[in-house]
């Protein structure tokens, strides 16, 4: 049980980055679409447990260093191709993401400049990516739990504080500017768009675990684990819908109303977790083209981490706004193997 439970914090700490963490995502693929947002949430819980189970179990099953044997063996090399490079450009993009995310929590919680956060990011993420594969995902997995308690108490105070109806509230949320077509599409494309994200990790993750069965219930629990943190947090964002709809971290916004010193705490976690995502995208970007652990592989995971450090500067929330929804049209491709790869095995194996 142990082992399950650190896989699938791994699993959502991978997930969870600068925009579910902040209730940026939420906000603009959930809490956008009024009530209508809690199906999306429901939909994406059963998607992400399916997802976690299957990348995680393929990577115990292959006990490859990089996602790319894993996708060209469940997909063809015509199909592994599009997808493998769907992945490369995700990682990267994402990545470049969670460093700009950094800048924007600690300058909205402490006023510091932006450039002093993205900094002290990067500079962290090309520290603990020297360290080894095991070590990584230990650091990832023991924040997990703390993201998960300021949910929860987030939820509870939303909804104990909450002003107005629900009607009009859902009328209010639905003001809010999104991308996206309706709350279906939002949902399926949230899915498609983490699971590009977070797919090369969570293979590489699978790899450290030598029973597949513990490996799919780590995955599994990861998914649902994942799927009620977006369901709280859109509850909690959409009851002070007025209050937060126009901050760039929602979530954030919260937990300052409850008290200044949570509210740096919060900060602190959330700055965690834009950590792990970001450690998450830049190593599994760089294990996908160089040998972890060699002089190679830090020099080319440095100049990567460099590079999206200077990119980082477009600005959190239009990044948010614009990449990831193109990512997730581009994930489809990836879900859709995914929910044919059982099938595909187990006719290789008779």
């Amino acid at each position: 049980m142990k082992k399950v439970l650190k896989i699938g914090s791994a699993f959502i700490g991978i997930i969870v980055g600068a925009g579910l963490a902040s209730g940026q995502e939420i906000l603009q693929y959930f809490t956008s679409f009024g009530l209508w947002g809690i199906a999306g949430a429901v939909v994406t819980t059963a998607l992400f447990a399916y997802v976690g189970m299957m990348l995680v179990w393929l990577g115990s099953r292959s006990k490859k260093p990089s996602h790319k044997e894993v996708i060209y063996g469940i997909s063809g090399r015509f199909l592994g191709l599009i997808i493998d490079y769907i992945i490369i450009f995700t990682l990267f993009g994402v990545g470049v993401v969670m460093i700009a995310g950094a800048g924007s929590n600690l300058n909205q919680q402490f006023g510091i400049p932006v450039f002093i956060g993205t900094t002290l990011l990067g500079i962290l993420i090309i520290l603990t990516g020297m360290l080894k594969i095991n070590r990584v995902v230990s650091i990832i997995s023991s924040i997990t739990p703390f993201l998960i308690i300021f949910v929860v108490i987030v939820s509870i105070y939303s909804f104990v504080t909450m002003d107005g109806t629900f009607a009009g509230l859902d009328s209010i949320a639905k003001g809010h500017d999104t991308s996206l077509p309706n709350w279906f599409i939002s949902a399926i494309n949230y899915v498609s768009f983490n699971t590009a994200v977070g797919a090369s990790m969570a293979i590489v993750t699978g790899t450290a675990e030598m029973d597949r069965k513990t490996a799919a219930l780590g995955g599994l629990t990861g998914g649902i684990g994942l799927g009620l943190i977006i369901l709280f947090s859109h509850l909690a964002i959409f009851a002070k819908i007025e209050e937060v709809g126009s901050k760039q971290l929602p979530t954030l916004a919260i937990v300052n109303d409850i008290s200044p010193f949570l509210g740096v705490l919060m900060s602190v976690v959330l700055f965690a977790m834009i950590f792990n995502t970001g450690i998450s995208m830049f190593y599994s970007f760089s294990t996908r083209f160089t040998e972890p652990g060699t002089k190679r592989f830090k020099i080319f995971f440095t100049i990567t981490v460099i590079v999206g450090y200077f990119l980082s500067f477009v600005g959190f929330t239009d990044l948010v706004s614009s990449l990831y929804p193109f990512i997730g049209y581009l994930g489809l491709v990836l879900i859709l193997v995914l929910i044919a790869a059982p099938f595909k095995i187990r006719k290789e194996t008779n």
